[in-house]
């Protein structure tokens, strides 16, 4: 089993302040659809967010399929949240019981993400939601993690879950053209590294590169609170047309078809 300690962004760990502005943005978004709903987090990694949306929705649960990670969440939260150890292709919840499916930063991690929709679908109520944010494949210096089998822009999103009988919205956060001069200028080196396989491939490893691209690093809070960050709509996107210019993709799958 891959190590996806090495590769997750978790509780307490130096990144860049532009990593918790996003980590922050992704679940005041999901907050929006949560309010009064049972609410199912799958790949929660160490929790940054459950925390936040437990305070909004009905009821929330939780998981992960790495048990190391998820002891980060566990120590941290104790017996606030109902979290466990399971696969995001069998997920552990009965049929029409959860009126919302998050999963941010891992849909990419899945060997079957056709078994995932499928599984979304079986454990979802009529007009519930699938609530994705993903790294954005479709940008020219877009460096793929480890340990991943595939990434999903706007049409991808799109066919997987509209096979399962939802219709999908896709939205567009932190625009390329909007993050600092250095970072824009960085662009065409971080492509050409990415080319050449030069980009470390663990967390511990993006560290020195993460100074040089952002300054100064901070730690990742272990639970996001409201008001952190402010938070500004993401933009909505045209469907079926790959999106060249935000850094995230959100993607909001309603289940029209039971």
């Amino acid at each position: 089993m891959p190590d996806f300690s090495t590769v997750t962004e978790l509780a307490g760990d130096d990144v860049s302040q532009e990593q918790v502005e996003r980590i922050c943005h992704r679940y005041y978004w999901a907050g929006e659809y949560c309010a009064d709903k049972d609410v199912l987090e799958v790949a929660c990694g160490s929790g940054q967010g459950i925390g936040y949306l437990s305070r909004i929705a009905n009821s929330l649960a939780a998981g992960d399929y790495d048990a190391k990670i998820l002891s980060i969440a566990k120590a941290h939260y104790g017996d606030r949240v109902d979290l466990q150890q399971f696969d995001a292709q069998d997920m552990p919840y009965a049929d029409s019981s959860k009126d919302v499916v998050i999963i941010f930063e891992a849909l990419y991690y899945i060997p079957s993400v056709a078994r995932f929709a499928a599984e979304c679908r079986r454990v979802l109520r009529p007009g519930g939601k699938v609530l994705v944010a993903t790294a954005n494949k479709d940008l020219y210096d877009f460096n793929p993690s480890p340990f991943t089998f595939e990434y999903h822009g706007v049409a991808e999103l799109e066919k997987l879950f509209g096979a399962e009988g939802f219709s999908v919205e896709c939205f567009g956060y932190m625009s390329v053209g909007a993050v600092s001069l250095r970072q824009r200028v960085l662009r065409p080196i971080k492509k050409l590294a990415v080319s050449l396989g030069l980009i470390p491939k663990t967390t511990q490893g993006k560290k020195l590169l993460k100074r040089l691209v952002f300054g100064g690093l901070v730690k990742m809070p272990a639970e996001v609170t409201a008001g952190m960050f402010p938070y500004e709509e993401p933009r909505r996107l045209s469907p079926g047309i790959p999106d060249k210019e935000h850094k995230v993709i959100y993607c909001a799958a309603t289940l029209v078809h039971k």
